[in-house]
């Protein structure tokens, strides 16, 4: 499908579709606009694939506040587009498991070290990416190290991250540097079903597949020094390790128990919507309240998910290195998650007020001084982390005051230009495997055909993306990484 509606220029980063917009079957009832970040160079691809029409759809949303947005790696999704951003109020507003995802608080963790790259010859890296392999299961259906009652895994979904910590899986400072410390409180457990705890008990401390990774990276280019050593990140050749990775099965099975449920709310509470996919409840009906814990517990799930990979990464640097992981210096220097719904004070035509921020493949970007950056990184912002894919970079920026416009949030990624059917007659893994290593990058993959599906170039050009977000001002460069080896899920 092609974007046939408006779509007006504001300046060099924004379009905006208007609140007189009829939709394509002229039945389209918008709240308020809807903004997409783009730039003139990007404005044909995103057009290409119709996902401005579910931008506009998000305005539709009961209580919706402020604008509907889409960030630039904005593409196709489930109800909203990937990189769609929407607040809806505290009492009118609705929750929509569409504006979250099915893999609940995917995100991105990065850990710095004192390494550089004169310390690691290419058999050394080739040697730590093989030991990160082994160490962290990855691929289609993989399954944790760590297998889990039933009661163990309800205490994973109310701690989060804390579990992992309190069981040995990481350092007691780790979750200072975790976006709301590893945990939101609000997760319940009686709105967990079955089967989702039997996904999770045996999934915890797993890769997955897809375009999650374990990825090792040198500093190449860093814009902003002082920002830059704040986040400890001192020099150019320094190596850090990038984590991608979320809820896996349990988030996904959390997200179609509720959408059942939600697609039944929309009838009940007389909610007119112009995609089922959009289905939502009132945030304070039951059916609303139990979908914000069962997410709460998904994301839970991650924050520990991850919590004990980077525990897993860090023996794999010590078996391969023969040194400790403190004296490697591998601290975490943020985590940040990219499918989530939360319960924030933001300012809306001048007032603050309460709102339910949904977003769906975008990333928190707060600026200066909020109470929930780490102390040691409030005077500059929140480390924003945005990942790229296998042979290209990842970048680390810092949040802005500019990014209140869009509810403190910012892109999380490249974004797909390919589906992954397209890119897997078009490539061979193998062949990019062989392409990357060429470019001097080694990728261990659990599977050829998601190496496929995942080519570097089934992305935007993650330089855009990042440069508009730059260039908009909702969140600024601090430093481009490169990567050096890549474990492939």
């Amino acid at each position: 499908m092609f974007w046939n509606g408006p779509l007006n220029k504001i300046d060099d980063y924004r379009y905006e579709i208007p609140s007189n917009y009829r939709g394509e079957k002229n039945n389209l009832r918008m709240q308020t606009s809807a903004i997409i970040y783009a730039d003139q160079k990007m404005i044909s691809s995103i057009k290409a694939d119709n996902a401005p029409e579910q931008t506009a759809n998000m305005t539709t949303l009961p209580g919706i506040v402020g604008k509907a947005m889409a960030m630039p790696d904005i593409h196709w999704g489930y109800g909203f587009p990937i990189g769609g951003v929407a607040a809806t109020d505290v009492e009118k507003g609705v929750i929509s498991p569409g504006g979250v995802g099915f893999d609940i608080n995917c995100g991105v963790r990065l850990i710095r070290t004192d390494l550089n790259m004169e310390d690691l010859d290419n058999r050394k890296i080739h040697d730590l990416v093989d030991e990160m392999f082994k160490n962290v299961p990855s691929g289609l259906g993989s399954k944790a190290k760590v297998r889990l009652n039933i009661k163990e895994l309800e205490d994973v979904l109310k701690l989060g991250a804390r579990w992992g910590i309190e069981n040995n899986y990481g350092w007691d400072e780790d979750l200072e540097f975790l976006e709301e410390n590893g945990c939101l409180e609000y997760a319940e457990l009686p709105v967990i079903s079955q089967k989702a705890k039997q996904r999770g008990a045996s999934q915890l401390g797993s890769l997955g597949a897809g375009n999650h990774f374990l990825e090792i990276q040198r500093v190449d280019e860093i814009f902003n020094p002082n920002i830059a050593k704040i986040y400890g990140i001192k020099n150019k050749g320094q190596i850090v390790v990038m984590i991608h990775t979320g809820s896996r099965g349990f988030g996904h099975q959390v997200c179609t128990d509720h959408l059942r449920v939600l697609e039944q709310a929309v009838r009940k509470y007389n909610i007119w919507l112009p995609d089922r996919q959009l289905a939502c409840a009132p945030v304070n009906s039951p059916e609303g309240k139990n979908y914000f814990s069962a997410m709460a517990s998904a994301a839970n799930f991650a924050w520990c998910n991850r919590q004990m990979i980077v525990h897993w990464i860090r023996e794999s640097f010590e078996r391969i290195l023969n040194t400790s992981a403190e004296d490697l210096g591998m601290h975490i220097v943020y985590d940040v998650c990219h499918n989530i719904a939360k319960l924030e004070d933001h300012e809306v035509d001048g007032k603050k007020r309460k709102v339910y921020v949904h977003r769906k493949g975008a990333t928190r970007s707060f600026g200066p001084g909020r109470k929930e950056i780490p102390l040691k990184y409030r005077d500059v912002g929140q480390p924003v982390l945005i990942p790229g894919d296998m042979g290209t970079e990842s970048y680390l920026l810092h949040g802005t005051d500019k990014a209140e416009e869009t509810f403190g949030s910012t892109c999380h990624g490249a974004g797909r230009v390919l589906s992954r059917t397209r890119a897997r007659k078009r490539w061979r893994g193998e062949d990019i495997v062989r392409t990357l290593k060429n470019k001097g990058i080694y990728v261990h993959p659990a599977s050829y055909s998601v190496v496929a599906e995942e080519a570097p170039d089934s992305y935007k050009d993650i330089r855009n993306v990042v440069s508009i977000a730059h260039g908009a001002g909702i969140s600024r460069k601090v430093v481009k990484f490169i990567p050096l080896g890549v474990v492939k899920g």
